[in-house]
């Protein structure tokens, strides 16, 4: 069966799946590589951000770093309620949860000049695993390929397959 993503290969993985029974999600779905095979965009990827609530339907791109990720594991590692974990934010699109004692997470997303929205979710009890599975997955489709070997210098990592 041919790939419906030719150009990456993989099809589409959440990194971040927060839905509840009123309709109201914040989906980050990780597409693909930014720039394959060109070593200072490889290991730059591409992300769907899709948010929904009964205000609004909204989808949005987002590219994130291996810095994004390494951001976000140690953001769940820390995460209880009344802490909050963020991606992006330094530059283009923000996400930002918030976790609350009586288990509704706020989300806000800021896209600099085109949106910015706060929406609660009730997500399952053990989302915050399941994240970490999520954010495993993601890097298993996509793994650090490059080296930075001095600054502003890359090539590609010995482990690359």
């Amino acid at each position: 069966m041919e790939s419906e993503y030719p150009m990456t290969g993989s099809a589409p993985a959440d990194l971040i799946h927060l839905e509840d029974a009123d309709g109201n999600r914040c989906i980050v779905r990780v597409t693909g590589r930014s720039q394959p095979g060109i070593l200072t965009g490889h290991d730059i990827l591409c992300a769907d951000v899709l948010v929904s609530a009964s205000f609004i339907d909204a989808r949005l791109d987002a590219h994130l770093l291996q810095q994004d990720l390494d951001a976000w594991q140690q953001a769940l590692s820390d995460l209880v309620p009344g802490r909050q974990a963020a991606i992006g934010g330094d530059r283009g699109l923000s996400l930002t949860l918030h976790v609350h004692t009586d288990g509704w997470v706020s989300v806000t997303v800021e896209d600099p000049d085109r949106l910015t929205a706060l929406l609660g979710v009730r997500p399952e009890e053990n989302w915050v695993d399941r994240h970490r599975g999520l954010l495993h997955q993601v890097r298993q489709t996509w793994p650090s390929e490059v080296v930075e070997s001095a600054p502003g210098a890359y090539e590609w990592s010995p482990d690359r397959k």
